[in-house]
C-alpha cells in the first residue's frame, strides 16, 4: 500500500524560506513522476513542481527561480525547497506520485496522479 506522508510546513514572513518533505512508502514504481500541489481556499489545485525518474523537472511559472524540487530516491523522499515567500503562496501543500510515468506535458495536471498525501499548511504573512 502506498502511503506519502507530508512534513515541513509552517508560517513565515514574506521573503522566507520553508522545505518541505514528503515520505514514500509502498511505492516500487521504477518509471515515475512525482510532484507537489497546492490549494489555497476556494481555489483549485494547482501544480507546483515535478520531478521524474530520470530527474527531469517542471515548474509552475509563479514559482520559477524561487521553488526547487529534489528527490533522494535511496530513502524514498520527495522534497520542496521554497525560498522568497510570498503570500500568495499560502496554501495546503500535497505531495502525489503517479502510477507509472506519465507524458511530460501531464507532470502539472492533478488528474495525473494516483497516489496523494494529506497535505501540509504553509502560510506566508506579509
Amino acid at each position: 500500500q502506498v502511503q506519502l506522508v507530508e512534513s515541513g510546513g509552517g508560517s513565515v514572513q514574506s521573503g522566507g524560506s520553508l522545505r518541505l518533505s514528503c515520505l514514500a512508502s509502498g511505492y516500487t514504481y521504477r518509471n515515475y513522476a512525482m510532484g507537489w500541489f497546492r490549494q489555497a481556499p476556494g481555489k483549485e489545485r494547482e501544480g507546483v513542481a515535478s520531478i521524474d525518474d530520470d530527474r527531469y523537472t517542471a515548474y509552475a511559472d509563479s514559482v520559477k527561480g524561487r521553488f526547487t524540487i529534489t528527490q533522494d530516491s535511496a530513502n524514498n523522499m520527495l522534497y520542496l525547497q521554497m525560498n522568497s515567500l510570498k503570500p500568495e503562496d499560502t496554501a495546503m501543500y500535497y505531495c502525489a506520485a503517479t502510477g507509472g510515468r506519465p507524458p511530460r506535458f501531464r507532470y502539472l495536471l492533478h488528474a495525473t496522479y494516483r497516489y496523494w498525501g494529506q497535505g501540509t499548511q504553509v502560510t506566508v504573512s506579509s
